[in-house]
């Protein structure tokens, strides 16, 4: 996953988007598209719906370029609480205020799909934004199944400091799973509303 953007080329891009350049537009859908369908698939399970957030979350930003307010975060942090927020409602109202038997079941079942979605965002966020040497350690243990001392071998560092680098980012993603107030966005992604 890329990392953030330099705010010296979101502030251009928001520039670009509110002169309504079509090749702005263009340059940000190359740039996060993939970040946006990918965040909208996991939390709706759905390719069709993802599909249909991705060209929602874009065509708000084209609309409303100046929403974007740098202070509050990258342009990719702004993108990806859009496509947070919109997959929520989607997911809402799919699943609807329905009264009657089951109701309550459904409304709770409803909740634990979007908390779980949302801790899976705040992993993926964790993940991107961590320093690489964790990164790659994390990788070389919990994607290619290395032991610490495999992964020590790989990494060029001795045994001690690849268990350091496993620990520290496990620590890391597990604050993935804290339960954050229900119209908060994943950390990174800047002030809701």
């Amino acid at each position: 996953m890329a990392k953030d953007a330099p705010p010296r080329w979101d502030r251009r891009m928001q520039q670009r988007l509110s002169r309504g350049e079509a090749a702005a537009l263009g340059e940000l859908y190359d740039r996060f598209a993939a970040l946006v369908h990918s965040q909208a698939h996991r939390m709706l399970d759905d390719e069709d719906a993802a599909d249909q957030v991705t060209r929602e979350v874009f065509g708000y930003v084209w609309e409303n370029p100046d929403a974007y307010d740098p202070k509050h975060g990258s342009m990719r942090s702004w993108v990806a609480r859009l496509t947070h927020r919109r997959s929520v409602q989607r997911l809402r109202g799919a699943h609807g205020e329905a009264e009657g038997p089951g109701a309550d079941a459904r409304a709770e079942e409803l909740e634990h799909r979007v908390l779980k979605a949302t801790a899976a965002a705040r992993a993926d966020y964790i993940v991107a934004s961590m320093p690489a040497p964790l990164r790659a350690a994390l990788e070389l243990a919990y994607v290619q199944r290395r032991d610490y001392r495999q992964a020590a071998a790989d990494l060029g560092v001795t045994g001690d400091e690849a268990r350091r680098r496993l620990r520290l980012g496990l620590q890391l993603l597990s604050t993935a799973n804290t339960r954050l107030p229900a119209d908060s966005a994943p950390p990174g992604y800047g002030p809701t509303g």
